[in-house]
């Protein structure tokens, strides 16, 4: 059964040598679909180039939650470590709204309290908000990026009737993972960092089995941190996953394979 990797960020600089060789080696380890998530939308654009040249490439397209508020921030004298586009949300919302039937999925969006002000939280939550909404009348999955506010996400999600959800990275604590997880039907999914991530491997052991999917975030996250993170390195999450649960490898395979088909409607 073939991996998938959730959650990758192929479009970031670091890439730039050597992309097709990176989805190489994701093939020979086995990941069957790489869903490479957009952040603005000169990146959404990216993603939808490379999805377009790349098969193993699954396009999602996104406004990452800083960036729904950046000109907003920079305009208040917020240091934030990154140069980019700064583009006035309704734009880039109104790019994903022209692009959704390419879309394999809407993401990465959120909410986002590390970074933002909280002067910012409800000029924020608005773009989120359209976002799903989107997502919802597209019947798109939808996949999370949340800092410091995934109950306040979790909340606006039930709200507006969310269902296929995928949480990336979840960084709060595994209680309130295990509570999204028991009332809703929300997947999560682990980064390749998870052997050295006492938090994610507790989320591999708690949460139930079915709702579970893989994610590299490359370039980030990886096994070594001295090492650029790629799809490919979903694998060893596998092999992991295989381990603490005490299943033999190929049961794990299936279970995801299982988890990913379900999440975002297409054949395991």
């Amino acid at each position: 059964m073939a991996l998938a990797d959730v959650h990758a960020h192929l479009t970031h600089p670091r890439f730039d040598s050597g992309r097709h060789a990176v989805l190489e080696r994701a093939a020979e380890a086995g990941v069957g679909s790489v869903v490479c998530n957009g952040l603005n939308p000169a990146d959404n654009q990216a993603v939808l180039d490379l999805a377009r040249a790349e098969p193993l490439v699954k396009p999602a397209f996104g406004l990452y939650p800083v960036d729904a508020v950046l000109p907003e921030m920079r305009a208040l004298g917020v240091e934030y470590p990154r140069e980019g586009p700064e583009l006035p949300a309704e734009e880039c919302v109104e790019w994903v709204r022209a692009h959704v039937d390419d879309a394999f999925a809407i993401g990465e969006i959120g909410l986002d309290g590390y970074w933002v002000p909280e002067s910012l939280w409800e000029r924020q939550e608005q773009s989120f908000v359209a976002l799903v909404r989107l997502a919802l009348a597209a019947d798109k999955p939808i996949i999370i990026h949340t800092r410091k506010r995934e109950r306040r996400a979790f909340e606006l999600l039930v709200e507006l009737g969310a269902r296929r959800v995928d949480w990336h990275c979840f960084g709060s604590k595994a209680k309130l993972a295990r509570q999204i997880a028991g009332s809703t039907e929300h997947y999560f999914s682990i980064p390749a960092n998870a052997r050295r991530s006492e938090s994610f491997t507790r989320m591999i052991e708690s949460l139930p089995r079915d709702r579970l999917l893989l994610e590299t975030d490359c370039p980030y996250l990886g096994p070594d941190r001295e090492r650029v993170n790629e799809p490919a390195n979903v694998a060893g999450t596998a092999a992991y996953i295989a381990e603490l649960w005490r299943e033999p490898l190929g049961a794990v395979h299936a279970q995801l394979a299982e988890n990913f088909a379900r999440l975002f409607g297409v054949e395991p």
